[in-house]
């Protein structure tokens, strides 16, 4: 499939809010494409890399580069090259990433170039999520929409289905079952401002501590385990002691959902960042996991002794847990009959913050388990940060926001009179307030590049934040994580903005 077909539909789902329509043009696609295109297009679509990042900075992508006059590249060669380039690295490895984008970008159309603009740069975000992607599919091939659904819950992959489906037909869907050693997509939660918002949405419930961890799935078959990601990564390797605790549970063949964790001397969860350096480490794990050991965490079964428990209750599910799992690797929780019972969520919620925890999750106890999918039935709450901080820069965006200034450089004040940068967001800012942002922000304009306008420190934004981490990418030694824009502080001066200590004293356990 030639590449501009891809960025056409792109940019036609983008152009529409009518999901029917979405699905409509997705289909086509499909129709037009070969089974070996599939997994490209499908995380090109949603915005993904397949090869994740690739060390592509605004340094490389500023330099222009003449467009090719006819389309010649397709999906698969682009993908090619976008591998070659994760694969550079070492002396001079700036200077061949810039070398190599040059000749991708020589080789694209306009409309080429701008599409791989937003795909490297991460903005490609036109709707066209996997969702909408399994409509699409389910109308292409004639394959029953929830089947298809089910299939990549249990597959773990959208284009292992994809593939599947387009090379044989609806028929190729009876393959994909639950199986041990094959991971599937978690279920995820949607989010609720309170726990009374979340118990009278739901009724009885659970009501389980979130912990700020890295999530798991656990298989085991026999002596044989193999723990998976919330992406579906193999990281065996890298958890020996959780190896060792699967090994240890009365049941032989099973497959858990939960979390690891790492926990200080009191107890107390250390901080998300030495967690995920510790799952993440590969090189010396005897030595990584000395020094900072993990603990396993579950919350869920989704098989045992062979037998599929999705379709069952929470509740059902739950008891299945706890017979294979000692309370102390189960995740705290209380069950609430409803809202006539609220005083008891309330009260957990604020133990369980009063443990170092970030909040909670109500879980519907009749709710079948549904993998993949951001379920109704699960609802997360938690406290929100909020810091008002100062615009230095903007980044002008691109496929929907061609034109707006959209990544925000955010800032907060120092010691010294000065602003110190904390970290970018593009998160959510509503229409009308790119609009307007862009409009200002020129206005405070000073230094005007072909990616970045550079800003009187004028502007004040009140940012929602989940935490702090450690980084040396930017002057304080920390970034926000999962910053997103609330609103503009047009009445605050940027004297009143929040400062760097401010924000450190809210997170002792994040040190620079």
């Amino acid at each position: 499939m030639l590449l501009t077909r891809l960025a056409q539909v792109s940019q036609e789902v983008a152009a529409t809010s009518a999901r029917s329509r979405k699905i409509a043009l997705l289909a086509e696609l499909f129709r037009d494409a070969e089974a070996d295109d599939v997994p490209i297009v499908i995380p090109y679509l949603a915005g993904r890399l397949p090869q994740g990042r690739l060390g592509i900075g605004w340094k490389v992508l500023s330099h222009p580069v003449a467009p090719a006059a006819e389309p010649t590249l397709t999906v698969r060669d682009v993908d090619a090259r976008l591998t070659e380039l994760g694969k550079v690295s070492g002396a001079g490895s700036q200077a061949e990433r810039a070398r190599l984008v040059g000749e991708l970008m020589a080789a694209a159309t306009e409309d080429e170039q701008r599409f791989l603009f937003g795909l490297i740069t991460g903005e490609v975000r036109q709707g066209a999520l996997d969702a909408v992607a399994v409509e699409g599919l389910a109308v292409a091939t004639g394959a029953p929409p929830a089947d298809v659904r089910r299939a990549v819950m249990l597959a773990g992959s959208l284009q292992d289905v994809a593939r599947a489906l387009l090379a044989d037909g609806p028929e190729s869907l009876d393959r994909f079952r639950l199986t041990v050693g094959r991971p599937v997509l978690p279920m995820l939660a949607h989010t609720a401002s309170s726990v009374s918002e979340a118990v009278a949405k739901l009724g009885g419930c659970a009501v389980e501590e979130k912990l700020d961890g890295i999530r798991v799935q656990v298989h085991r078959e026999g002596d044989t385990v193999r723990i998976y990601t919330r992406t579906l990564d193999d990281i065996t390797d890298r958890l020996p002691e959780l190896t060792s605790a699967a090994l240890e549970l009365r049941g032989e063949r099973f497959i858990l959902d939960g979390e690891v964790i790492a926990f200080d001397d009191a107890g107390r969860p250390r901080s998300f960042q030495e967690t995920a350096g510790r799952v993440g480490s590969r090189v010396d794990v005897a030595t990584a996991a000395e020094e900072v050991p993990v603990s396993p965490v579950f919350f869920d079964a989704l098989s045992v002794d062979g037998r599929d428990l999705l379709d069952l209750p929470f509740a059902d599910r739950h008891a299945e847990l706890a017979r294979l799992i000692p309370e102390p690797m189960r995740v705290r929780r209380t069950l609430v009959a409803g809202p006539e019972d609220l005083a008891r969520a309330e009260e957990f919620l604020a133990e369980t913050l009063g443990r170092g925890h970030e909040g909670v999750v109500v879980k519907a106890l009749d709710a079948p388990y549904s993998a993949g999918r951001r379920g109704a039935s699960w609802l997360k709450v938690k406290p929100v940060h909020t810091l008002d901080l100062v615009v230095l820069a903007a980044e002008w965006g691109h496929g929907r926001r061609t034109g707006k200034l959209s990544n925000l450089h955010l800032g907060a004040r120092t010691a010294d009179g000065g602003f110190a940068m904390l970290g970018k967001t593009f998160k959510g800012m509503t229409d009308a307030m790119l609009t307007w942002q862009t409009e200002r922000l020129q206005e405070l304009a000073v230094e005007t590049g072909d990616w970045v306008v550079t800003v009187r420190p004028e502007l004040v934004v009140e940012i929602a934040y989940d935490g702090l981490q450690r980084s040396t990418r930017y002057p304080a030694g920390v970034t926000l994580r999962f910053a997103r824009v609330v609103r503009y502080r047009e009445d605050k001066r940027p004297e009143e903005a929040d400062t760097v200590e401010t924000l450190l004293a809210a997170h002792p356990e994040v040190k620079p």
